[in-house]
């Protein structure tokens, strides 16, 4: 693959964990552009890593596809040679599925992120981009908008953002006993939509048996009117990636698009009728259809939504010159409308959903919250 020249000099080696994801196909994306519109490029070798790799096809095509489960007990062995010749390491994967199993959430999630590190260390890697999340803070309060410097406890109810900010720590406890070791940056972003992600929405968030076009025949939306989240268009999110590489920055920086999304904003892009429903509530009806294996969100997530503070992204706007070229209610209109339309892209993780295909797994291999591997 073709990139225009980042960072460290020409002829890079770029591996990047999880490239077949959401952000990972924005990153993708966002090389391959600065590459054709930049006669000057050089040759880079970017290496993929994924448990799933895609089909051929933009922008996956070029890539150096390596099959890795992060979740492997002897993952340290397959991350050495991949890691011994990189400039540096974007670690994007995560896990969201299957929520009943904790334990492999964990082990790919934390114990991932301790394989990518200890690999990059013994390899002698200049810089890794870790890919955290606002998931990482703890609860925000009545102050307004937080900055980096806001405590990383995360929400005690919710696996996704424990093991955030677990993973958080992680990377705090190896720079303070590596003061000369890999230099490393922490990109926090607000909840990432784009069209492209939409099936992948709709298979971790509801029902295999729900058609997609039923997100835009919901009559009402009952959720408590006090629900703000941030949004940010993963195609921004791989933006403020190149300019940390481009600069070997290190440390945090918060990323959210304006403005921020409210219950009536959503309502309004799903085209349905807000009702207030106290978070309570819907928290238990969430915990009890998740429980009966109904659905697959776990009730985590309700707490998350509502415990989160807001960001002030000023860091990233200020030492990268970043500026999202989306605004938030724009990356929820293409990701509702990607759910509807059950948007995809030929990477395994992206695929677009069918209900038939959801059915034929549900039956052979259980539901996505509660199968093997998802």
């Amino acid at each position: 693959m073709r990139c225009a020249a980042i960072g460290y000099g020409a002829g890079m080696r770029i591996v990047i964990t999880g490239a077949s994801g959401n952000i990972g196909t924005a990153l993708l994306r966002r090389l391959a552009a600065d590459a054709d519109a930049d006669y000057e490029s050089v040759e880079h070798q970017v290496v993929g890593l994924c448990r799933r790799p895609p089909d051929q096809g933009e922008p996956y095509e070029g890539i150096e596809w390596i099959p890795v489960d992060l979740a492997d007990p002897g993952v340290d062995k397959a991350l050495a040679p991949v890691m011994e010749a990189a400039d540096a390491v974007v670690h994007l994967a995560w896990g969201f599925q299957p929520s009943h199993d904790i334990d492999y959430l964990k082990r790919v999630d934390v114990g991932g992120t301790r394989a990518v590190l200890r690999a990059a260390d013994q390899a002698g890697v200049g810089h890794l981009v870790h890919m955290s999340s606002v998931g990482a803070y703890s609860p925000g309060s009545d102050a307004g908008r937080v900055d980096e410097s806001w405590p990383t406890e995360g929400i005690a109810s919710s696996a996704y953002s424990v093991h955030k900010a677990a993973a958080e720590r992680l990377l705090t406890t190896y720079e303070r006993s590596h003061p000369d070791g890999v230099r490393i940056a922490r990109i926090r972003p607000a909840f990432v939509l784009q069209r492209d992600a939409g099936s992948a929405l709709l298979r971790y968030g509801i029902p295999g048996f729900v058609p997609a076009a039923a997100v835009r025949l919901l009559p009402v939306l009952p959720v408590d009117r006090r629900l703000v989240v941030q949004g940010v268009h993963p195609d921004d999110v791989a933006d403020a990636v190149v300019r940390v590489l481009e600069r070997g920055s290190t440390g945090a920086f918060n990323l959210a698009a304006e403005p921020p999304l409210t219950r009536d904003d959503i309502a309004k892009v799903m085209r349905a009728a807000p009702v207030h429903v106290p978070a309570a509530a819907l928290r238990l009806l969430t915990a009890l259809t998740w429980r009966a294996r109904l659905q697959p969100l776990d009730p985590g997530w309700v707490d998350l939504a509502f415990a989160v503070p807001l960001m002030d992204a000023s860091r990233a706007r200020e030492e990268l010159g970043w500026r999202p070229g989306t605004d938030a209610r724009e990356a929820l209109a293409e990701a509702v409308e990607g759910m509807a339309e059950s948007a995809g892209t030929s990477s395994p993780a992206l695929r677009p959903r069918s209900v038939a295909d959801q059915l034929s797994r549900m039956i052979r291999r259980g539901p996505i919250g509660s199968r093997k591997l998802p």
